[in-house]
């Protein structure tokens, strides 16, 4: 669901600006990988109306003990194959969360393994967490939709920031996330304080309507896609009527 939207406003954004860096987190780590690698809006959309892209969300089977209700190996093979074949063209950060802390982390550049983009995308209770160098990390999206922090540690002056996670979950859920997010609030909030003076000028889009229920979200379905990814779009130029671009400084 959310993948499809911002494949939506890319497909928008990339006939106006010329990103000089990408941050991703959550599905928008992978996006913002190929994006980061030059791929195309119009490429992009297609990746995600292929019914491959739904293999993403495998529910896990039966018995089997992966820390979630989806099966984690097709999420690693596609974070192992964009590593593979693609290569950031441009600055690249990737947000995780580490546990149990719930510290996000920015990680750069050639810092940034298929297992960092597994573990942005980790969504609690669907993934398991992932180990990476001692420590254990998950979806890099839960505290902030839109880590604005990670683009102004790389420096970034003007950002364009894109939250597509407008949906209905089910209400234990949504309690959850709830409490989850506003936690990040008040550490978004904190941050912003301490570097009001460098804190980076940010145009937000997200969707005008509610986007559907959470297992939408979980399912391929062409149609679907095709309606998130059109929303994703009129969202992006809603958003940038009479914005004036400098693609120089565009994060």
């Amino acid at each position: 669901m959310f993948g499809a939207y911002q494949a939506g406003v890319w497909k928008a954004l990339s006939r106006r600006v010329s990103p000089q860096m990408v941050i991703g987190a959550s599905v928008g780590a992978l996006n913002g990988w190929l994006i980061a690698a030059g791929v195309t809006g119009e490429d992009l959309v297609e990746m995600w109306l292929d019914p491959a892209a739904g293999a993403i969300m495998s529910y896990a089977r039966f018995g089997r003990s992966w820390g979630g209700v989806f099966d984690p190996q097709p999420l690693r093979d596609r974070a192992r194959h964009l590593v593979d074949h693609y290569t950031p063209r441009i600055d690249y950060g990737a947000v995780v969360l580490q546990l149990p802390w719930l510290r996000p982390t920015l990680v750069r550049n050639v810092e940034v393994s298929w297992r960092h983009l597994v573990a942005s995308c980790s969504v609690p209770f669907g993934f398991p967490p992932v180990r990476i160098g001692g420590a254990v990390y998950c979806d890099g999206g839960l505290l902030e939709a839109t880590p604005v922090w990670a683009a102004a540690a790389m420096g970034a002056t003007r950002v364009i920031a894109v939250n597509a996670s407008r949906f209905i979950p089910p209400r234990t859920v949504g309690m959850l996330v709830s409490g989850v997010r506003l936690v990040g609030k008040m550490q978004g909030k904190m941050r912003m304080r301490r570097g009001a003076e460098g804190w980076p000028e940010a145009t937000l889009i997200t969707p005008e309507h509610v986007l559907g229920k959470m297992r939408d979200g979980a399912a391929w379905r062409k149609e679907n896609i095709q309606r998130w990814i059109e929303l994703g779009e009129s969202d992006a130029h809603t958003a940038l009527a009479g914005f004036q671009a400098i693609p120089e400084s565009i994060a």
